[in-house]
C-alpha cells in the first residue's frame, strides 16, 4: 500500500508560500507559510497535519483493539497536541500528547485502558514518530 503527497514551495523561507496537495484530492493547493508554522497565522502546517493523521490513526487503532475483545466503539474521540521545539540539533517534533474519550458500552475502565495503550503502541503513526507519546484515555 502506497499513499502520495505533494508540495510546492516558492520563495525565501520567511517571505515565501507554498501548498500541499494529497493524492486524494482532499487537500489540493492547500497554502501553508512560516506565518502558519511558527507564528498564529491562520492555515495549515506540517506538524498540524501529523497531529491530524495521528488522532485519525490511533482512533482507528483503538476501534480494532477493543473489536479484538468483542467491544464495539459507540464513538473514538481523539485530540493530538504536538509539540515542536527548536533544540541544538534544530526544530525537532519532541512530543505528542493524545486525549482520548471512547463511548464503548460493556467496557471496563480496565479493558478500555488496556485496548488504548496497545493502540497507542500499534499505530503506524505511532511507530513513525521519533518523540515522546504520551495519552490521557478515559470511557465518557
Amino acid at each position: 500500500m502506497q499513499r502520495k503527497a505533494s508540495a510546492v514551495w516558492k520563495g525565501g523561507l520567511k517571505d515565501g508560500q507554498g501548498t500541499v496537495s494529497s493524492a486524494s484530492g482532499i487537500l489540493s493547493n492547500t497554502k501553508y507559510s512560516f506565518t502558519t508554522r511558527f507564528e498564529n497565522a491562520p492555515g495549515t502546517n506540517p506538524e498540524e497535519l501529523i497531529a491530524a493523521a495521528h488522532a485519525a490513526c490511533f482512533s482507528m487503532a483503538l476501534s480494532a483493539q477493543l473489536g479484538g475483545a468483542n467491544l464495539t466503539p459507540e464513538s473514538i474521540s481523539t485530540s493530538a497536541t504536538l509539540t515542536m521545539e527548536k533544540l541544538e540539533a534544530g526544530w525537532t517534533i519532541t512530543a505528542v500528547h493524545l486525549d482520548v474519550i471512547g463511548k464503548v458500552p460493556g467496557a471496563s475502565a480496565e479493558a478500555f485502558s488496556t485496548a488504548a495503550q496497545n493502540a497507542k503502541a500499534g499505530c503506524p503513526v505511532s511507530k513513525v514518530l521519533n518523540a515522546t507519546i504520551t495519552m490521557d484515555a478515559k470511557l465518557g
